[in-house]
């Protein structure tokens, strides 16, 4: 029922009476939605592990409760899609159908529809290499794109905004999460500069994903420059993406980027192959030497914030004609309020959604992310499987609370540690692996790091 009520942005809803044909259509939109869910606050603002410790169940209708306790679980399932059974009753029959009115549309759009032209090239052995199928599949799709936006705008580069690694920076207490960054070790950057040509400027929050990203690019330069000696087919020309290590926290901080990143007089460096003109490394971006360089803003899975700043980075400046990212992780955006006027928060964006007193702490957002289509794919068992885990993981939050006490205030973070702790962790154990080794000269080959946690409660709260 959770799931359902805040997977309204997510739910198919074809043939809704709302739109977004105009802004006072949009606002009309989001008015209704906003006063639909405001007597539900105080069930998408809550935490699924306190269900027990705060009877979340007693903020139920009575009567859906007792429909919903007897039914299949498949049909349980069905929710979050809209779709409702005839012998529920009314009430709940109409909130869910109303959910799904309100619901915006996914419907997938023709990529050759909407950019004629458009063409996309399999990824050779040596581009793919590392990535599983989802990935290639993402970076094959979203190359050919952005390749033909930067030729339509004639853009003289691309930025690739966050191009490593994942990199989660958030603050103490878990919950104003600044940025997110990353999808990968420079994939797209490198398919763009070595299969499409285009001078790539790819951005990394972290100098260790850098580095790994650049040694990638040089082993697939090696192969590229290989393949260019064999063919012997006189003067050639690579480009090689440039990394830049930089915290992508501000607008000002990636317009900062973009201007400095491409100075018409030191333009990008590349490889340049050939007989005659060996030496050569240097990109003459124009004819026009007083013309400056025009950028093209890429991302895929630019996550949390930094989607939002690459869009308010293409509204406010004009070196960057065209922008084209694939977001991801909207539970991570940081929130303001109206009060906050033009602030750096990540939701929301518009001045009318702040006008209207939107707000969605980051258990909605949590609950928001929710996927309708991943719920009605489950079958009977994994679905049990589900409820399961979290009625588990809210009966432990309640002998949390009632034996330790003091741990639950003291401990803001609640499920699963991130991916980035994890490989906090890791690192710092392969570091003190590689400091013994080197104090005391041999391990044996069967020692294993232990990397410590916190508390033996610790242990148990990551796996729920």
């Amino acid at each position: 029922m959770l799931a359902a009520m805040a997977d309204a942005a997510a739910a198919e809803c074809c043939g809704t009476q709302y739109s977004c044909v105009t802004a006072s259509n949009t606002l009309s939109w989001i008015n209704a939605i906003v006063d639909f869910i405001a007597p539900f606050n105080s069930l998408i603002n809550a935490h699924v592990v306190n269900f027990f410790t705060d009877r979340l169940w007693e903020n139920v209708d009575k009567e859906w409760m007792d429909c919903l306790r007897r039914e299949p679980v498949q049909n349980l399932l069905l929710i979050p899609s809209g779709v409702v059974q005839d012998h529920w009753p009314a009430s709940l029959k109409q909130f869910i159908l109303k959910l799904r009115a309100l619901a915006l549309c996914q419907e997938q759009v023709d990529v050759n529809t909407a950019l004629p032209g458009l063409y996309i090239t399999s990824l050779n052995t040596v581009l793919a290499q590392g990535m599983n199928v989802k990935k290639k599949h993402e970076v094959e799709i979203l190359s050919a794109v952005v390749s033909t936006v930067a030729n339509n705008v004639r853009a003289d580069a691309v930025i690739d905004v966050g191009a490593g690694q994942v990199v989660v920076a958030v603050d103490d207490d878990d919950t104003d999460p600044r940025q997110v960054e990353g999808h990968g070790m420079g994939y797209l950057s490198q398919v763009l500069a070595f299969q499409y040509q285009h001078p790539v400027i790819a951005i990394d929050a972290c100098s260790h994903h850098g580095s790994v990203t650049d040694a990638r690019a040089e082993r697939i330069k090696k192969h590229y420059v290989s393949q260019m000696l064999k063919s012997g087919s006189g003067m050639w020309s690579l480009n090689v993406p440039k990394t830049i290590t930089c915290h992508v926290l501000s607008i000002d901080t990636l317009k900062t980027l973009v201007e400095a990143s491409l100075p018409v007089d030191d333009a990008l460096q590349s490889t340049s192959m050939g007989n005659q003109n060996k030496d050569q490394g240097k990109i003459c971006w124009s004819s026009n030497a007083k013309r400056k360089p025009s950028t093209v803003l890429a991302g895929l899975h630019a996550c949390g914030d930094l989607s939002v700043t690459m869009l308010k980075t293409f509204i406010e400046c004009q070196d960057v004609k065209a922008v084209v990212s694939l977001g991801c992780c909207y539970n991570l955006l940081s929130e303001g309020s109206a009060k906050d006027g033009e602030s750096e928060f990540g939701f929301p964006m518009s001045h009318a959604v702040r006008s209207v007193g939107l707000s969605l702490a980051k258990n909605a957002r949590d609950l928001a992310c929710q996927s309708a289509d991943r719920w009605r794919s489950l079958d009977m068992h994994a679905g049990i499987h589900n409820f399961e885990l979290h009625a588990f993981r809210a009966a432990f939050q309640m002998v949390l609370c009632k034996y330790y006490p003091d741990f639950t205030m003291n401990t803001p973070s609640i499920g699963r540690k991130g991916k980035a702790l994890r490989r906090r962790h890791q690192r710092r154990s392969a570091e003190s692996h590689l400091h013994l080794k080197g104090s005391t000269g041999h391990l044996r080959q069967d020692f294993l790091p232990v990397v410590s946690t916190e508390s033996e409660t610790g242990i148990f709260i990551s796996l729920f």
